[in-house]
């Protein structure tokens, strides 16, 4: 056996002992389930504990970061506080605004009930008697009764208790006793307030809370951008360089792996150290971020204080200061003022584990004012009662997300799924419990069907399939696949059946060779000639996670090319018995588990990210085109990242440019260490990527991002691991600059009027009119993601003709294998790139 392979009995028990952490957890929900499960009220949104895993069920390596139960900012301190009710309960019980405050989770406030009940909304209002930097409302839902319990909700803040503007956060909490976090973009405020507009439970006009809490800055900057790094210099007050190379030049070298290190070897230098950068030029500088060494936690920052120079002599007063937690993530000191500045410097006086007289740092960036007509915009933070891993756009202004058996966790095989829909026009997201398909929907494939409805397979119901009606809002069962999978890939074939490959993570590990699913007769048929074998990376844990999220794009005549993420590409057939031949490799690429593949023209696609191996490597920045022509398959280098990523998310826009969010440079699930805050734009015509606003919340492993129809995205997610602190129950939409000027208001859109056909086919000509003269048009397909994979998206430009003032001759490719069936977003687009508001129409 060769090293880093496992027999399958060892592998069962280091599962099952990676499992044991999740599994303790759960052993607390299933006596919560066993007490509520004589009221069938509350049953449906109650967690069940998982089923016995047998080797052959491989599941998930559901481990905590070390630093789980620690929250993702500080609290702050409640002294002084005082607090404001739109309705409290005082005659029947004591149910005032101040017992969210008095520390005691035993009391609570609760609106009025007794007498006429108020109706809601309710509001309760935190005034903190100064201003701070926020970042989340932290809602305890008061104990044993449930009534109250906050459902749909929105959460503003004001400096003064008057200018209260848009809500900072909306959305839907489940309806259990836990503790939520409701995060926002961190700002400053004094007031900040919770408006309930509906009960969890729909048992009454009530609202409640037990204890509200607040966070503080957790060092992620608002309307920020990285600066680009190209000529800067580093020096430090101290560096080694005699037993290691720790020069302050490594954190900027773009590889976390390397890093500053205070001198050591021979007598160490005392604390504190600074590192200095100097940009060499002078440029607006609102914040640093610090990522600590990766390899061990000698030297990480403790206590800290940032201070600017503009002539690298005179060093104004710290912009920022405070104290960094002892953990392995990307740090941020948020300055209190823009400043004008060559010279940053960072000087630590403590080392964050008091291990010793140390420093050190992996990586060191600087971010300045974000531009929103260069770098785009994010809206506020939706809360979703589940962590959404996976996600499909609908028609209607609807996203459909699900995540498993249980809102915040993964487990067992238990025959049911939580589900949300999220409504893009009014912002409110609804939660359904659904088991009448027998389906843990957890780690599946998806695949748009021609008709518009969605399929999924497999995950923890490994053997499954379900299919969700759009128009009807119902699932159903379909016949089960003929081998059992989790974390395979599907694409729709230009035949209209849907194709499957891959997919060890569950159903036993190897042999998960393709096979169709047919619409007409919803039956599987087996491709005994398409091996998954020859498609699978060198992981080092093969074929559990070397099969994993094929990267599949169909062509003409029922054809796949299996771009990744294998370094080896193959086409595949799919008629008869199928086949499976080489179709060369992606130039110099290695093996990109967890990187995405976006298709962005005709037959034209874009790799990029991944890394080796799938957890515990290192991702890379480079990326590739790959284009067809044919049966032929040529791939090319383009330029690279800023920063490397894995389990990050790309989505096409209508302008053919490629948006990539999140991810990793050092890939581990459950963990948001060596998070990559900031986006990338990708421009194909220059094949350079460009920074865009950075995001308020991290998202890696288990997060998700899809093209909406107004042509923002919708980006969110990670986490799903229980008790932990990397769960992101939320997500937000950035809006990106085509859509904005300079000042943030939106650009004049083009509109397309009057009527759009709802069903169309393949060689049609279409004829639209627009508002105002347009440049062009395309078609978007609707697409489903889930976990760094989204093969369903596809950007279609169509040919297009003048036909009078405001009137256009549209000519829809011909080739299904072009136009996939499915639903597509028609976008009209003007001279400056600029958008409509899509239309929704079906081609089959």
């Amino acid at each position: 056996m060769r090293s880093g392979r496992f027999t399958a009995r060892s592998r069962s028990l280091r599962r099952a002992r990676l499992y044991l952490a999740l599994g303790l957890g759960l052993a607390l929900v299933g006596l919560t389930t066993l007490f509520t499960a004589a009221r069938p009220a509350m049953a449906d949104l109650t967690p069940e504990p998982p089923e016995h895993h047998s080797a052959m069920s491989s599941p998930h390596h559901p481990v905590a970061p070390a630093n789980a139960m620690e929250p993702a900012a500080a609290a702050l301190d409640r002294t002084g506080w005082t607090v404001s009710a739109g309705s409290e309960e005082t005659s029947s019980e004591n149910g005032r605004a101040a017992n969210v405050l008095d520390g005691d989770t035993g009391t609570f406030w609760h609106s009025r009930w007794s007498g006429t009940a108020d109706r809601p909304p309710h509001t309760i209002t935190l005034d903190m008697h100064r201003t701070a930097v926020v970042s989340a409302l932290v809602y305890r839902p008061r104990t044993g009764n449930p009534n109250g319990r906050v459902g749909e909700y929105s959460i503003s803040v004001s400096k003064d208790g008057q200018d209260w503007g848009s809500p900072v956060a909306t959305g839907t909490l489940a309806d259990d006793a836990a503790a939520k976090t409701l995060g926002f973009a961190p700002q400053g405020a004094r007031f900040v307030r919770l408006t309930a507009l509906t009960e969890a439970g729909g048992r009454g006009p009530w609202a409640s809370a037990a204890e509200l809490d607040l966070l503080g800055d957790p060092g992620t900057p608002q309307a920020t951008v990285d600066l680009p790094r190209t000529g800067w210099t580093a020096a430090a007050s101290s560096e080694e360089s005699g037993a290691e190379d720790g020069r302050a030049a490594n954190v900027l070298d773009g590889d976390p792996g390397t890093f500053w290190h205070s001198r050591w070897s021979t007598a160490a230098a005392p604390l504190p150290h600074s590192i200095t950068l100097d940009m060499h030029r002078t440029a607006d500088v609102s914040a640093l971020s610090y990522q600590p060494r990766r390899d061990r936690t000698n030297g990480r920052a403790g206590a800290y204080t940032v201070t600017t120079s503009t002539d690298g002599t005179s060093f104004r007063a710290p912009v920022a200061q405070g104290t960094w937690r002892d953990d392995d993530t990307v740090k941020t000191a948020t300055f209190t003022r823009t400043e004008k500045a060559r010279f940053v410097r960072l000087t630590v006086t403590t080392e964050a584990g008091g291990r010793g007289p140390w420093t050190s740092a992996g990586e060191i960036r600087l971010s300045g004012p974000a531009d929103p007509s260069v770098h785009g915009s994010w809206g506020r933070i939706i809360g979703f009662p589940l962590v959404p891993v996976a996600t499909a756009v609908l028609p209607g202004e609807k996203m459909l997300a699900w995540s498993a058996y249980a809102t915040d966790r993964f487990g067992g095989s238990n025959g049911y799924t939580q589900t949300a829909i999220l409504d893009l026009k009014t912002g409110k997201v609804t939660q359904r419990r659904v088991d009448n398909t027998g389906h843990d929907m957890f780690c599946p494939g998806i695949a748009m069907l021609a008709d518009g409805r969605v399929l999924v397979t497999g995950g923890s119901n490994a053997e499954k399939a379900s299919i969700y009606d759009p128009a009807t809002d119902q699932w159903t069962e379909t016949t089960d696949m003929n081998v059992p999978r989790g974390y395979q890939a599907m694409t729709l074939l230009s035949t209209g059946d849907a194709f499957v490959l891959g997919g060890s993570w569950s159903g036993g590990e190897g042999g998960k060779d393709g096979e169709v699913w047919s619409p007409k007769t919803q039956t599987w048929r087996k491709l005994p000639g398409v091996p998954a074998g020859p498609a699978m990376t060198d992981d080092p844990d093969t074929p559990f996670r070397a099969d994993n999220h094929m990267w599949l794009h169909a062509t003409s005549d029922g054809k796949v090319l299996q771009a990744g993420p294998s370094k080896q590409m193959n086409w595949i057939t799919t008629t008869g018995d199928g086949t499976l031949t080489p179709a060369g490799t992606r130039a110099d690429s290695g093996d990109a588990m967890n990187g995405n593949a976006v298709p962005y023209d005709v037959g034209k696609l874009l790799t990029l990210g991944g890394s080796p191996a799938y957890e515990k490597s290192d991702a890379t920045r480079r990326a590739y085109t790959v284009s067809l022509s044919g049966e032929k398959v040529e791939a090319a280098r383009t330029g690279d990242m800023e920063q490397a990523r894995g389990f990050s998310n790309s989505v096409v826009l209508p302008d053919g440019k490629v948006a990539v969010f999140g991810g990793q440079s050092y890939v581990v699930p459950f963990s948001d260490a060596t998070s990559v805050m900031t986006p990338e734009l990708w421009d194909p015509a220059t094949g350079r990527f460009t920074s865009l606003a950075t995001m308020a919340v991290p998202r890696n492993y288990h997060s998700v991002a899809n093209l909406l129809p107004d042509g923002r995205i919708f980006s969110g997610g990670g986490g799903l691991c229980g008790d932990c602190e990397t769960n992101h129950p939320d997500g937000a939409v950035f809006t990106p600059p085509y859509l904005l000027d300079a000042d943030g208001t939106p650009k004049p859109r083009p509109a397309i009027t009057g009527q759009v056909p709802s069903r169309t086919t393949p060689g049609v000509t279409l004829t639209v009119t627009t508002d105002k003269p347009v440049e062009s048009f395309v078609l978007m397909r609707a697409a489903a993601a889930t976990h760094s994979t989204d093969n369903d998206q596809r950007r279609i430009p169509l040919k297009s003709t003048a036909a009078g003032e405001g009137s256009y001759k549209l000519s829809v490719p011909s080739d299904p294998g072009v136009v996939l069936p499915g639903n597509y977003m028609l976008f009209a687009l003007d001279a400056d790139g600029v958008p409509s508001v899509s239309r929704f129409l079906t081609i089959a």
